[in-house]
């Protein structure tokens, strides 16, 4: 019996829009939720989110059954750190900060086993083989991981076509926010400047045949960046939703009773 099939690395490979969702909470029950609502993918976030590898193990679980595919991020591409990932269950992983071919060739060989990467071979220990049910695992874990690599800095713009050009690279993700940044326009990904270097490298990443994706919460810039090719584009994210879903709520009922009242809406 084989690893199990990674049903977003198919799609990427035959050019079918994913559309996705940031997952930021570190809640279990928040990931089932999403996950419910039948987005192509969740991004569970360990760079800018609390998660711990418990959490990312109960996410994990959450999501399984569902339609939608996990993807986790990492706070940095450590090679030790991807190990432990895999081993946990992920098959498809987005490493963020990378800015040349020689690191995406090292990131590659650490999501392969032996001779062809240097992941460790414990599996028999992990969820990724079920606990080592699936006697065939280690002979075909590799082809089955997607591994994803985020470009948002100058420094990864210039090395882009070297990354994208990597060998074992499913698909590079451009990170508008930190790119802003690094260009000059903290806090400003939408830009004209940002938006021309982010466009430019959609193309880019596409002229090598490798998926290109990006986020954003502006559905007119989502639906722009699809039809420049994107592929995998996450459209939102938990915590946003949630902050904003909130306030409108006690600010909508607020006003109403504002209206009601003819005097100015005031706290209960």
């Amino acid at each position: 019996m084989p690893a199990p099939k990674n049903p977003f690395k198919q799609a990427l490979k035959a050019g079918q829009l994913q559309l996705g969702l940031w997952q930021a909470l570190a809640n279990a029950y928040t990931v089932e939720i999403s996950a419910g609502a039948g987005y192509d993918w969740l991004l569970i976030d360990a760079e800018h989110a609390p998660n711990d590898l418990p959490l990312l193990v109960a996410q994990l679980q959450a999501i399984k059954g569902t339609p939608s595919h996990p993807v986790i991020r990492p706070p940095v591409g450590e090679t030790w750190m991807i190990k432990q990932l895999l081993d946990i269950g992920a098959q498809t992983l987005l490493i963020p900060m990378v800015e040349s071919g020689s690191q995406a060739e090292a990131l590659v060989k650490a999501v392969r086993y032996p001779p062809n990467g240097v992941r460790g071979v414990g599996a028999a220990l992990a969820r990724a083989s079920a606990f080592n049910r699936i006697p065939d695992y280690l002979q075909t874990a590799d082809a089955e991981i997607c591994l994803l690599l985020q470009v948002e800095s100058r420094a990864g713009l210039a090395a882009l076509d070297d990354i994208a050009a990597t060998e074992g690279v499913d698909g590079v993700f451009v990170g508008p926010a930190d790119l802003a940044a690094d260009m000059g326009f903290l806090g400003r990904p939408g830009a004209p400047e940002v938006q021309a270097a982010v466009e430019e490298a959609l193309s880019r990443i596409q002229s090598h045949g490798k998926a290109a994706g990006i986020l954003t919460g502006d559905p007119t810039l989502a639906r722009r960046y699809v039809d420049r090719g994107a592929s995998f584009v996450a459209i939102g994210n938990d915590v946003t939703l949630l902050a904003q879903a909130t306030q409108k709520l006690l600010d909508d009922f607020r006003r109403g009773a504002g209206e009601r009242t003819g005097e100015p809406g005031r706290a209960y």
